[in-house]
C-alpha cells in the first residue's frame, strides 16, 4: 500500500493534475451542453442522433489510433500534448460560437465531434505515456488512479454545473466554459521543468506499426484485458446516451436533473479511483471482481423504478466502472515494454473506445426500438457474458489456479517478439 496522493509530491505531475481538474470540469460541461443541444434544440429527443454524435467522437480511434501510437513513440509527448490540447480548444470554441450565434446545425455537431475525435486519438496515447515520464514506474499505478480521480472530480462538478448554467443562461455559455478550460492544461504543460521528466527512448525506424501489432499478438495476458475492455467500452460504458434517455424518456426530467445524474455517478467513480490509488500494483483478480460488480449494478440500474433509485444505483455503478478502467489501464502500462508503451496504449485506447462507433449508434437504436431501459440492460448482458467466457476459458486452459483469481501481471515483461 502507498499513500493515496503520493504522486502529487512531484512538481510536474502536480501542475499537470491541477490543469487537468479544471479541464475535466470543462469537458463534462461541454459534453452535457452538447448532448442537450442535440436532444432539445436540433432534434426531437432523437436517441439515434445522439448515438451518431457519440460514435463520431470515437470513430477516429478505430481509423488512426495505431498510427497515433507510432507518433507517440516518436515525438516528445509534451510537445504532442500541447498541439492536441490546442486543437481541442479551437474545436470547442467553434461549437460555442456557432451555438451562441444561433446558426448551429446538426451536421456542424457531427463534424466537430469527428474533428475532436481525431485530436483525442493523438492525445490519448501521448497523455497515457506522459504520466510515466512525470512520475516513473514506481508511482505509475498511483498516478493513473489519480488521473481517473481528477477525471471523475470533473464528472462530479461538471454535469451539475452545466445543468445550472443551461437552465439559467443557456447552452452556449457552458460550451464556452469548456473551450476556456483547455487553456489551463496548456499553461501547466508550459510551466513544467523539462529536466525533471524521464521520457522513454524514442524510435524512428521503419515498421513500427507492424512491430506493435506483433508484440501485442504475443502477449496473451494483455489480449485478455483488451477483450474485456472492448466489450465494456462498446456496450457497457454508453452512459452519455443511457442517462440522457432515462432522465428524459423514463422519468420526464429536465436539464438540471440530467446533469445531476452525471455528478451522482461521479461520486462512485471518484471513490473507485481513490480506492485504486492506494494499491501499489494492480491485479487481474481485481479487474474480474470489479467487472462482476459492474454487471450486477447495471442490471439493477436498468430496472430502477424511480428517478431516486436510479440515481442511488449510479454510485456503485460508477465505483465499479472506475475500478475496472483504472486497473486495466495500469495493468497494460506496467506490463508493456517502455519502448512499446505508446503503441500498446494507442491500441488499448482504440480497443476500449474504438467500439463506440458501433456500440453508441446500436445503443441509440435499441433505445428508439426497445425502450430506454434496454440501453442499459443490453450492456449489462454483454459485459456479464464476456466475463463468464473469459473465466471459463481460463479455467479450461489452466491459466491460473482459480478461474477468476489470476496472479498479478508481472511488472517486468518479456522482451518484444521478434
Amino acid at each position: 500500500m502507498i499513500a493515496t496522493f503520493h504522486s502529487l509530491e512531484i512538481r510536474n505531475y502536480r501542475l499537470y493534475a491541477m490543469g487537468g481538474v479544471v479541464s475535466n470540469v470543462g469537458t463534462w460541461m461541454g459534453r452535457v451542453a452538447q448532448d442537450w443541444l442535440v436532444l432539445t434544440v436540433l432534434t426531437p429527443h432523437s436517441a439515434s442522433a445522439l448515438g451518431i454524435v457519440t460514435g463520431l467522437q470515437f470513430l477516429p480511434f478505430v481509423l488512426i489510433a495505431p498510427w497515433a501510437g507510432v507518433v507517440a513513440d516518436r515525438v516528445p509527448n509534451r510537445r504532442l500534448l500541447s498541439l492536441t490540447q490546442a486543437a481541442l480548444l479551437v474545436t470547442a470554441l467553434l461549437l460555442a460560437i456557432l451555438t451562441a450565434t444561433g446558426v448551429v446545425r446538426l451536421w456542424h455537431v457531427y463534424l466537430i465531434a469527428f474533428l475532436q475525435g481525431v485530436a483525442t486519438a493523438f492525445d490519448n496515447p501521448a497523455r497515457q505515456t506522459f504520466v510515466s515520464e512525470m512520475v516513473g514506474p514506481e508511482l505509475l499505478a498511483n498516478a493513473v488512479a489519480l488521473n481517473s480521480a481528477s477525471f471523475n472530480l470533473g464528472r462530479l462538478l461538471g454535469p451539475a454545473t452545466a445543468g445550472v448554467v443551461i437552465e439559467a443562461i443557456g447552452i452556449a455559455p457552458a460550451l464556452f466554459a469548456n473551450a476556456v478550460s483547455f487553456v489551463f492544461v496548456l499553461a501547466a504543460l508550459a510551466a513544467m521543468r523539462a529536466a525533471e521528466l524521464t521520457p522513454a527512448p524514442k524510435s524512428r525506424h521503419r515498421g513500427q506499426l507492424r512491430e506493435g501489432f506483433r508484440y501485442l499478438r504475443g502477449r496473451r495476458d494483455l489480449l485478455v484485458v483488451f477483450f474485456l475492455v472492448f466489450v465494456l467500452g462498446t456496450f457497457g460504458m454508453n452512459f452519455q446516451i443511457t442517462t440522457a434517455l432515462m432522465a428524459t424518456r423514463v422519468y420526464g426530467k429536465g436539464a438540471g436533473e440530467y446533469g445531476l445524474l452525471g455528478s451522482i455517478m461521479a461520486i462512485g467513480s471518484l471513490g473507485g479511483a481513490l480506492l485504486a490509488a492506494r494499491s501499489a500494483r494492480p491485479r487481474l483478480r481485481l479487474l474480474f471482481v470489479a467487472l462482476g460488480a459492474f454487471t450486477a449494478a447495471t442490471a439493477l440500474l436498468a430496472l430502477a423504478p424511480t428517478y431516486l433509485s436510479f440515481a442511488i444505483l449510479l454510485v456503485p455503478t460508477g465505483l465499479a466502472a472506475l475500478v475496472v478502467i483504472t486497473t486495466a489501464n495500469a495493468l497494460v502500462q506496467l506490463s508493456a515494454a517502455p519502448e512499446m508503451r505508446g503503441r500498446v496504449m494507442a491500441l488499448y485506447m482504440a480497443t476500449f473506445m474504438g467500439g463506440t462507433p458501433l456500440g453508441a449508434p446500436l445503443i441509440g437504436w435499441i433505445g428508439d426500438t426497445l425502450g430506454a431501459r434496454w440501453t442499459i440492460g443490453a450492456g449489462a448482458l454483454a459485459v456479464g457474458l464476456s466475463l463468464a467466457a473469459v473465466c471459463l476459458w481460463r479455467l479450461r486452459t489452466g491459466s491460473s489456479p482459480s478461474a477468476c483469481a489470476p496472479e498479478a501481471v508481472p511488472e517486468r515483461p518479456p522482451d518484444p517478439a521478434p
